[in-house]
């Protein structure tokens, strides 16, 4: 009874998830690739580009893979070869999300606290560059996994599911790729989002503190200060996405350290109620969902993203209307 009320859980709540995710990162992408919500080129390519990955993780992760799985298990994803590549391009879009939003948190981390570095990095250039580097080297990282898998079952001569290869688990070459792979994604973006956050915090602080000085011995503190309201502003939406993302991953993060830790198999089974499936499930599930928030955090946080999104929702109310009359 509670293994089928917990797989109901899991049934409801990725079609869920998927009907969410595909229509706010798609206006996301629409909304922000016109360039009309305020903010500058170089941030408008990271924001667009994180959009498109979580949107294609959305697709590849939660519709190909959770949902076909869970509703369709015998279809043509379920044959070897599919579901191989598709979870290679699984870790490959997962990648470069998960570094895409490093490399976000680091431009805006060299734009507030490194001035004289910052007209040379924080460029429409050096976004595009950075954001081409990473979507290849996710994807190169990614292709060893094909190699992985093989045959669960043999049925009619046709290869059915994946399961890995035993090599997998006794080779030292494995063993290194596996703690590597590990490593570069989620353990060091999970380091270097919270240091650069961390440091940008403490400039900000730095520098909030000596200019409240400044501005006391000069014209006191009645007078507000835009220059302040404005480096406010722009640090909500860094430290809002960068603290998602963190919160959304820990359970994922901590899960994958106890592992490590105590040396305890990854689960495998089908029994929904034991405990290391739900720990390791619930971790994929908030994982899952990151790639859902930025677009709710845009419409709390940037006053032009709403105005577009308000034009567009009243664009497209008209169109239905004006086709129904």
């Amino acid at each position: 009874m509670h293994d089928r009320i917990s797989g109901q859980v899991y049934a409801i709540y990725y079609p869920i998830l998927a009907a969410f995710g595909v229509p706010v990162n798609l206006v996301a992408i629409v909304i922000l690739s016109q360039g009309r919500c305020g903010l500058s080129r170089c941030i408008t390519w990271y924001l667009v580009s994180m959009a498109v990955a979580d949107l294609l993780v959305v697709i590849s992760a939660v519709i190909f893979n959770r949902i076909v799985s869970i509703y369709f298990p015998f279809s043509f994803m379920s044959l070897t070869p599919a579901c191989t590549l598709s979870t290679v391009i699984i870790y490959a879009v997962t990648e470069s999300s998960v570094w895409l939003t490093v490399a976000f948190t680091f431009d805006r981390f060299v734009a507030i606290c490194c001035q004289k570095l910052k007209t040379k990095y924080c460029t429409e250039r050096t976004a595009a560059f950075v954001i081409g580097v990473i979507c290849v080297l996710s994807c190169l990282k990614s292709i060893p996994w094909y190699f992985i898998y093989e045959p669960l079952y043999i049925i009619d001569n046709k290869p059915w599911f994946c399961t890995r290869k035993l090599i997998y688990s006794t080779s030292l070459v494995w063993t290194v790729y596996d703690w590597g792979a590990r490593i570069l994604n989620p353990g060091l973006p999970f380091v270097l989002i919270i240091l650069c956050n961390v440091l940008t915090v403490r400039h900000i602080l730095m520098a909030n503190r000596a200019r409240r000085n400044f501005r006391s011995r000069n014209n006191g503190h009645k007078k507000s200060d835009p220059e302040m309201k404005s480096r406010r502003k722009s640090t909500i939406l860094l430290f809002l996405i960068s603290g998602s993302f963190i919160l959304l991953w820990m359970t994922y993060v901590v899960d994958f350290l106890y592992i490590e830790i105590s040396g305890e198999p990854y689960f495998s089974g089908s029994n929904f109620n034991d405990p290391r499936f739900i720990r390791q499930e619930s971790g994929n599930m908030l994982q899952l969902l990151s790639s859902c928030t930025n677009t709710c955090i845009y419409v709390v946080t940037q006053n032009k993203f709403r105005e577009e999104l308000k034009a567009a929702v009243l664009y497209l109310w008209n169109r239905i209307a004006s086709l129904i009359k």
